[in-house]
């Protein structure tokens, strides 16, 4: 009987020091399990990695990119004055040309009947830039048999998109980039516009002057067209990744302090080339999370690389 009450005792001290000693070692305590804050970090106690860097007040430039061809100011086509089989052509490409001189002949015979060949004349003096047709061709009276410029000057034509025309006026500037000369932008402007837009390609055509002459540049070169459309002036920016959308909201996290950051929604403008435009929700000088945004919550620890 003293030896059963002495193994019941010694139980009742020994089973609660080993219950203690395992909600010690898994971080269990409290009614039902539920995790006490010394026994290790949950989700409240993460910290997460980010860079940041600053909303700038800076002017951005809005524009469009578009591909045009250089060619002679008062360029003129030629066509024949009769329908026809084209059997001679004596002006070639490159030459220049005098007003009245021959240039072409086309037989408007049909079978069974015999007719007098159907001189070309050029109508104006010039050079021959394109002669796209070879003898034996059949051509129409609107046929054009050659192009003629007129003018040494050369000028830019393009097509704009329909999308895009609202943002056209004449003196808007352009970058030029040639294929012919790397590295080089040569500057010039929207001298003249369409006022009607293509109803099969949707485009408007536009032709812009260079700003000064440049000898090397000819008629039939490629060029690559930046068109500055409108600048922003004086605007608060901050890269556009850093912005994330919540719940149909646009919204930024903001360095507070030197670990948390905060949530605060923003309102957009423009973008370009990666940098947005706040236009309310920022200041100038706001550190914003521009890497790691993803992960986090309002509120969140953080640790800022590359300080």
């Amino acid at each position: 009987m003293t030896l059963a009450v002495l193994i019941i005792a010694a139980g009742l001290i020994f089973i609660p020091s080993l219950l203690a000693r395992h909600n010690a070692s898994t971080g269990a305590g409290g009614p039902g399990g539920m995790p006490g804050r010394p026994g290790g970090a949950g989700r409240s106690g993460s910290v997460f990695s980010v860079r940041t860097a600053d909303a700038e007040i800076r002017d951005l430039q809005a524009y469009i990119e578009i591909n045009g061809n250089i060619v002679s100011q008062g360029q003129v086509m030629v066509v024949p004055e009769a329908s026809g089989r084209l059997v001679s052509m004596t002006a070639a490409l490159g030459v220049t040309v005098h007003r009245g001189q021959l240039i072409a002949e086309v037989d408007p015979s049909r079978p069974g009947t015999e007719y007098s060949l159907s001189p070309v004349y050029a109508p104006v003096t010039g050079v021959v830039v394109s002669n796209p047709l070879s003898i034996g061709s059949t051509v129409t009276t609107g046929t054009t048999l050659f192009t003629l410029a007129s003018g040494t000057q050369c000028e830019i034509e393009a097509m704009v998109p329909e999308r895009e025309i609202g943002q056209l006026r004449e003196g808007l500037p352009a970058e030029l980039r040639l294929e012919a000369f790397p590295g080089e932008i040569f500057r010039a402007q929207i001298d003249r516009i369409s006022p009607v837009v293509d109803p099969v390609s949707r485009t408007k055509s536009i032709v812009l002057r260079f700003v000064s002459e440049d000898q090397r540049i000819s008629a039939g070169m490629f060029v690559r067209i930046k068109l500055n459309t409108r600048t922003y002036n004086n605007v608060v920016s901050i890269p556009q990744d850093a912005v994330v959308e919540n719940r149909g909201v646009n919204a930024v996290f903001v360095l507070s302090g030197e670990d948390r950051v905060n949530m605060r929604e923003v309102s957009l403008g423009v973008t370009v080339d990666g940098e947005t435009e706040i236009r309310s929700g920022l200041d100038a000088g706001d550190k914003v999370v521009v890497q790691g945004q993803q992960f986090l919550t309002d509120g969140a620890a953080v640790r800022v690389l590359g300080r």
